[in-house]
């Protein structure tokens, strides 16, 4: 595949790859005359003149996002038969790069799902879908705030006569997050809900619910339900488990109602689960204490006074003991 830095699209000089998706590759250019840089998306298809109305249609749909969570869409064109998008420029990676699948802590997953549910719920409400929600597409701002890129994308990319073995390879990575429904050719707004339902599985964990080759994933997806979280993780709530399944169900109308609604629902979970402290059973008075013995837990939502004064009792105890 040809490298086409400094080569000019548009009003932009391509100035450095920044790396191949399943539908385009993406160069950091520099506006020849303003100077300002921005991410070109420059699509492997070749566009024919009777497909260009459609692709500058569906471009145009995704440039009307305008949100402070969705990466905006700042040009679009034809150059010759190479279609591309010009869009802001995320200096600080994605998620994927941020997080290399190990298990973050609730909260943090919960301020990454409400900036996204907020800009997916934007676009339901413009009757647009993603289609293709994961940890790449999530992308960290100037600020580190979350910015969904690639709105569309697939549907601007087919608008042409697409052929590419490289987006094949991505489609079959991608499966690992596509809703059955979406499996089927039949997206709706339930779908990008369903994908981000596992995009929050695998921040949780630090695996995919899951793996396997295209048609395996493929098959599981419709008909296997999701591992427990909870085996996984056993300190994670039932209240939290349960939100993430219900937006992983398989029938979308049992999902919740909007995306919105996943993420409040979330949201209020893990804050019930971390205002609800776990007490373990006391032993009996003049029963033995060892080590071993663990009366409260830090990472239960206890004040720290609290749990200083218990522990302190708690060593005291063991001392005398022992």
């Amino acid at each position: 595949m040809a490298d086409r830095v400094g080569q000019q699209l548009g009003n932009y000089r391509l100035m450095r790859l920044l790396g191949r998706g399943g539908f385009a590759e993406v160069y950091l250019g520099e506006h020849i005359y303003l100077g300002t840089s921005a991410a070109i998306k420059v699509l492997y298809t070749q566009i024919a003149s009777d497909d260009t109305e459609h692709f500058r249609k569906e471009a145009r749909t995704i440039a009307r996002l305008v949100h402070p969570h969705i990466v905006r869409v700042l040009e679009y064109g034809v150059e010759g038969t190479t279609p591309f998008l010009v869009v802001d420029y995320a200096p600080n990676g994605s998620l994927r790069t941020r997080h290399l699948r190990v298990p973050l802590p609730v909260s943090t997953v919960v301020g990454y799902v409400t900036q996204i549910a907020d800009a997916l719920q934007y676009a339901h409400d413009q009757k647009v879908i993603h289609r293709d929600i994961k940890p790449e597409n999530m992308l960290l701002g100037r600020r580190n705030e979350v910015l969904l890129s690639d709105f569309g994308i697939a549907v601007v990319a087919m608008s042409a006569n697409y052929q590419s073995t490289q987006g094949m390879q991505d489609i079959a990575g991608t499966v690992a997050y596509m809703a059955p429904e979406q499996i089927q050719a039949q997206a709706c707004p339930a779908s990008d809900q369903y994908s981000l339902g596992v995009v929050v599985y695998e921040l949780l964990s630090g695996a995919r619910p899951f793996q396997g080759a295209f048609t395996e994933v493929a098959v599981k997806h419709t008909l296997v339900p999701p591992p427990s979280l909870r085996e996984k993780l056993p300190m994670l709530s039932q209240e939290v488990e349960a939100v993430v399944m219900k937006a992983l169900a398989k029938d979308p109308k049992q999902r919740f109602v909007d995306v919105q609604a996943f993420a409040t629902a979330l949201e209020e979970a893990s804050r019930h689960a971390s205002s609800t402290p776990t007490f373990k059973v006391m032993p009996e008075e003049g029963t033995p204490l060892s080590n071993e013995t663990v009366l409260l837990s830090k990472q239960e939502g206890l004040p720290a006074a609290l749990f200083t004064e218990q522990s302190e009792s708690l060593q005291s105890a063991v001392d005398e003991a022992s």
